[in-house]
Formats: C-alpha cells, sequence, structure tokens
C-alpha cells in the first residue's frame, strides 16, 4: 500500500520533470535545433497537424534550420504556421526547401528567456510539491481508515519528501543548464 504510493508519487514526479524539458526546448536559445518547432502546427487537409508530420526539420549550420516538405503545395502553409507562431522566427523559402534563420538573442531577450525558463521551472516545483502533498495526503487516509500505523505513516511521508527533494533538486538542475545555456553568446 505504502509502496504504491511512493511509486505513484515517483512516476508523477518524473513526468513533471519530462514536461519541464519539453517546455524548455521551446524556449529559444542562439542555436537552431529542429525542437524548436516542435509546437507549430500546420493546416493540412483540413486538420492542424504538427510540422514534424508533413516536413523534415533540420539543421544546416548553428543559426539556420532547413524544413523540406513532403508536398510542395505545403510550403506556403509551412511558412504561414512559423511566422503565425509566437517563436519571432521568418522564414524563407527556396522553392521546396525552406530555411529559417535564427536571428542573434539581445542581451533584453535572453533576460526575457531567463525569466520564462525561471517561470516553467517554478511551475514544475510547484507540480512536484502538489504530487508530495496528495501522497502525503493517501498516507494520512490511510492511518485515518487504521491500515497503517502513525509510525509508518511517519516513515513513508520521510520517504516521499526525500523522493521530493530528489526532483526539486533535477528542476534546479535543469534551470542552471538552461540559463547557462541562455547566456552563452
Amino acid at each position: 500500500m505504502i509502496n504504491e504510493i511512493k511509486k505513484d508519487a515517483e512516476e508523477r514526479m518524473k513526468k513533471a520533470i519530462t514536461a519541464l524539458g519539453t517546455n524548455f526546448n521551446k524556449i529559444r536559445t542562439g542555436r537552431a535545433h529542429p525542437s524548436i518547432l516542435d509546437s507549430v502546427h500546420v493546416s493540412y487537409y483540413g486538420s492542424d497537424t504538427p510540422l514534424s508530420q508533413v516536413a523534415n526539420i533540420s539543421v544546416l549550420d548553428a543559426r539556420t534550420l532547413s524544413i523540406s516538405a513532403w508536398e510542395k503545395s505545403m510550403v506556403p502553409e509551412i511558412e504561414k504556421a512559423i511566422m503565425k507562431s509566437d517563436l519571432g522566427l521568418n522564414p524563407s523559402s527556396m522553392g521546396e526547401l525552406i530555411r529559417v534563420p535564427m536571428p542573434a538573442l539581445t542581451e533584453e531577450t535572453r533576460k526575457n528567456y531567463i525569466k520564462q525558463a525561471k517561470n516553467e521551472a517554478e511551475n514544475a516545483r510547484i507540480s512536484v510539491r502538489n504530487v508530495r502533498r496528495d501522497a502525503n495526503g493517501a498516507l494520512k487516509d490511510l492511518v485515518k481508515d487504521k491500515e497503517i500505523s502513525e509510525d509508518d505513516e511517519r516513515r513513508a511521508q520521510d520517504d516521499v519528501q526525500k523522493i521530493t527533494n530528489k526532483y526539486i533538486a533535477e528542476v534546479d538542475a535543469a534551470f542552471a543548464a538552461k540559463e547557462k545555456d541562455l547566456m552563452v553568446i
């Protein structure tokens, strides 16, 4: 019973870390990376489809992405979708190939991206703490139903806290890495 609660809490905390990584990928650094375009959706035969499912995205050089649409008719749609996205990118097409240059980051945009990353990290910490709260609540319910003793509850809460500390440290490490990445010129 207690082990199931701890295992569930750990799995949910892992998901919070995974979500943080996904959110960090959306924050643009000065380098070109295909995951920057993960949030872009293209209208493909009437349905919104992720860009990666209608085109091949690759890195040409450190500051340029190359997108080759699988259907030539999709090139203008892809360009429009990238411009509409709030990524601040300006694609240019050359026949079937679309080039997306990454503009250099100014000091101000770097600071804004760091604020955004700090926000995402704080949201991940909150998620981890909410999982801890849920796990501790489930343990209290077990004590109330007299399925475990108060000593077992105390030990289990200590274990849940250790798991929480581990994942909070992972969030902090991920944020530090992202901040370092953003400050590299």
